[in-house]
């Protein structure tokens, strides 16, 4: 395969931006003037997927061909199981659509973790635990029933709607289904490119001011400083430069992440769609629950209505706790567990997901404590401040553990 071609990244440098805005106009046009070229929208999109899947990407391509038409045949079998006349919901046939829609993320994440494994039939490409989320969210609400018809060209552009398939954000199928063959008002859009507009200048000084300067301006002198501080001090090889690197870290990650965020968001108006956003200020948390109302937001609100909800109604089904605020701390538990896997079988990704259900829990706790003795606790402007300070510290910590530095530092695992 020739590795000429040009190879577009997501959002990586100005020639993706430049070729994007110019495909962009005739769908600028034709939805000012109240009319959607959903042919040119699908030839526009195969074109930037093609992009960023040709040249030294076209076995992620392949992969990402060979995974649709799997996730297409769990998706549609399903769908025709259920609606089959006098068709019994049967739990394991349900069981079984979700296990075989993660089991192609799941053997990526084991490959990447023991890459000596070699394990056949990997499907690995960018954006694969994305799309592993929306395929397992339609299966779940086919068996709700939510989901009664899946139209066959909506789902596939939902599966490939290119501006989120790389990092998200995670939108929902009926969502996209309402909005995606439909032409906004001339006012609405109008609007839409503007809000457009702005977060695609926020996404950039995001990303490519602030990101480079936390990330590759002071990112690498932070960490070279720790590393030989560290082996000077022996012991743990803690010192200062290692809160230095938690903040400069904490820092990059938000940046770069709610640019990309912020460009698929753009992105998606500029095409009539309301992708949903993905950060709201999560740095002025006042509390690890409010954080995770505020920080990726769509990945949290996918983990807590698939697996804390679905898990939670289940074990109180079966009465598998006889306590609720123990049924609830159970549920957190295996949330963040299921969030510290997927992130990668690394240690420091499972003591991240550990940390922060155990942060929830005492929260949890903490703010029962409260409510019985509200009338005890001061709460004014500075016990605020102070709640969002303990709590953005809380934050920066666990990305200190989620970085992999202290493992780098520790053992000199990278």
């Amino acid at each position: 395969m020739n590795a000429n071609f040009i190879n577009l990244q997501p959002y990586s440098n100005p020639h993706y931006f430049v070729y994007l805005m110019i495909g962009l106009i005739p769908i600028i046009i034709g939805l000012y003037w109240g009319h959607r070229l959903k042919i040119y929208e699908v030839v526009f999109s195969l074109i930037f997927l093609f992009l960023i899947f040709d040249g030294e990407k076209w076995q992620q391509g392949v992969s990402l061909i060979i995974y649709i038409l799997f996730q297409l045949l769990v998706t549609y079998g399903y769908l025709y199981y259920r609606r089959r006349k006098n068709s019994p919901n049967r739990t394991w046939v349900f069981y079984l659509a979700v296990i075989l829609a993660i089991v192609p993320l799941v053997l990526v994440k084991v490959q990447t973790a023991f890459p000596q494994a070699k394990i056949p039939g990997v499907l690995a490409f960018l954006g694969i635990s994305y799309l592993t989320f929306k395929t397992v969210q339609v299966v779940m609400e086919v068996r709700d029933g939510a989901i009664k018809e899946l139209n066959l060209g909506t789902y596939l552009r939902f599966l490939l709607f290119f501006p989120t398939i790389s990092s998200g954000p995670i939108d929902r199928y009926r969502r996209f289904a309402k909005e995606c063959d439909t032409v906004p008002k001339r006012e609405q859009y109008l609007n839409d490119l503007e809000l457009a507009t702005r977060y695609l200048f926020q996404g950039f000084l995001y990303k490519f001011v602030l990101g480079w300067f936390f990330g590759t301006y002071w990112l690498p002198r932070i960490t070279r400083a720790a590393l030989i501080t560290g082996t000077a001090v022996g012991g743990l090889k803690l010192s200062w430069w290692v809160v230095a690197y938690m903040y400069c870290y904490s820092m990059y990650l938000f940046f770069d992440f709610a640019g990309y965020s912020l460009f698929a968001v753009s992105i998606s108006y500029f095409m009539g769609i309301h992708t949903p956003m993905n950060f709201n200020k999560p740095f002025i948390s006042q509390n690890i629950k409010e954080f995770w109302n505020r920080w990726h937001m769509t990945l949290s609100f996918w983990f807590r209505d698939y697996i804390y909800m679905r898990f939670t109604f289940f074990a109180m089904k079966k009465k598998l706790f006889k306590n609720p605020v123990r049924l609830s701390q159970a549920a957190y538990l295996l949330l963040f567990l299921v969030m510290g896997f997927w992130h990668g079988l690394t240690w420091y990704y499972i003591v991240y997901g550990l940390f922060h259900a155990f942060a929830i829990i005492i929260n949890d706790c903490w703010l029962r404590f409260k409510k019985k003795h509200k009338n005890k606790l001061s709460s004014n402007k500075y016990t605020k401040w102070l709640a969002i300070f303990v709590t953005f510290n809380v934050v920066c910590f666990s990305f200190l553990i989620f970085s992999g530095f202290l493992s780098q530092l520790w053992f000199g695992w990278k």
